[in-house]
């Protein structure tokens, strides 16, 4: 059977049931960031477009008869919003006389959660959208390309293909079968329960109420308020905040049973809230924000209240973004993740490799190094 490959200036051109029947095949937990519905958001919004320096181009694997695999696929003019960082890359090709920009991105715009690049409805398919990107990559003249998040198992499949494998850390929860919270705490060492206990208390000291909202119970006027503390904490972070408002409304509408908004309230008036997204397998936490300053809030509704729904939900995981040694305190482990690859040139392929080989070990090292202190008893 032949294949044909194409790249599509837009997700809705290639349309909801072929996307999500490749981003979501039988066997595959449901990732609700590659899903059409978050995607689509994204560019619907303007949050993620050309002028955002994010011009989609997402790619299109087709059989004679169907769509057999799709990647979600971006013309990048910067490298902001990825938490991946290349920037010493791209200084460094450019100061060689070269254009490091465009490049071309398959990631989830602003989305430092883990899951599948190659959204393959069979992995015979993986090796086919590779080589076709490779090819799509030569048309549009980049320099690179480079897969951010991906799982481990496609790292490994790409690394077999010649593509150059990149190591990260995060520090993520893991449920253990924990039947709830205090289960969860009876496996951390009693200093370690003791402190957590007292944050949680000394969070909610000034009457924070907290509440949970999914599905039906997400109003436009909880995201009024979620907008406004996203953008407090954009602004004093990074200067411009990268979601607009219809983001919030869209994935509100299209994808509630898939978002969990954890919202705190006193005396009657919303003045913190964090957004999570609910995987099959996974709780993601993405953005906090706040208006006013409550000690550990800040714990108590982005680590501790997705701890407890994970429990609750029987979910394996919770992610809760990129960074952070804190979370290891609080019982979130350091953990690996996984980026690929491709550079045009050969002799700048050759130093980002050798770079790379290092800095995978020192990787390996830190985790190491980090784990001699996690706050769970030892056996």
């Amino acid at each position: 059977m032949s294949y044909t490959v194409r790249a599509v200036a837009g997700i809705e051109e290639i349309g909801q049931l072929a996307w999500d029947n490749c981003a979501h095949p039988p066997g595959i937990d449901v990732d609700p960031f590659v899903s059409f519905a978050f995607l689509s958001a994204l560019e619907q919004s303007g949050s993620a477009t050309a002028e955002t320096g994010w011009a989609p181009y997402h790619l299109v694997l087709d059989s004679q008869q169907d769509t057999v695999a799709v990647m979600p696929l971006y013309l990048k003019s910067h490298s902001q919003g990825e938490y991946i960082f290349d920037y010493s890359w791209a200084d460094a090709y450019q100061r060689a006389g070269g254009n490091y920009y465009p490049k071309l991105l398959s990631a989830v715009p602003f989305t430092p959660a883990t899951g599948r690049r190659l959204l393959t409805r069979s992995e015979e398919f993986d090796r086919y959208l590779s080589e076709g990107l490779q090819s799509v990559s030569e048309k549009f003249g980049v320099s690179s390309i480079h897969l951010n998040f991906v799982n481990q198992q496609q790292w490994q499949t790409l690394g077999k293909l010649g593509w150059l494998q990149r190591t990260h850390k995060q520090y993520h929860w893991l449920n253990k079968g924990y039947t709830d919270f205090e289960d969860f705490l009876a496996d951390l060492s009693s200093k370690k329960r003791k402190n957590i206990r007292r944050e949680r208390r000394d969070a909610l000291a000034n009457g924070i109420e907290i509440e949970l909202l999914t599905g039906s119970d997400l109003k436009e006027h909880h995201w009024d308020c979620f907008y406004e503390f996203y953008v407090d904490t954009g602004n004093r972070k990074w200067g411009q905040p990268y979601l607009t408002r219809e983001f919030f409304s869209l994935v509100g509408q299209n994808m509630a049973d898939r978002v969990l908004l954890i919202m705190c309230k006193k005396a009657g008036s919303f003045v913190a809230g964090a957004i999570n997204f609910i995987g099959d397998n996974c709780l993601f936490g993405r953005n906090w924000g706040c208006i006013e300053d409550h000690p550990f809030l800040h714990f108590e509704v982005c680590y501790y209240q997705a701890i407890e729904y994970a429990i609750d939900h029987k979910l394996a995981r919770v992610e809760a973004g990129a960074q952070g040694e804190h979370k290891l305190a609080r019982g979130y482990l350091p953990t690996e993740t996984y980026s690929a690859h491709w550079i045009a040139h050969s002799g700048f392929k050759e130093a980002v490799d050798r770079f790379l080989t290092e800095e995978r070990s020192h990787v390996s090292e830190e985790i190491d190094y980090i784990e001699k202190y996690s706050p769970f008893r030892k056996s």
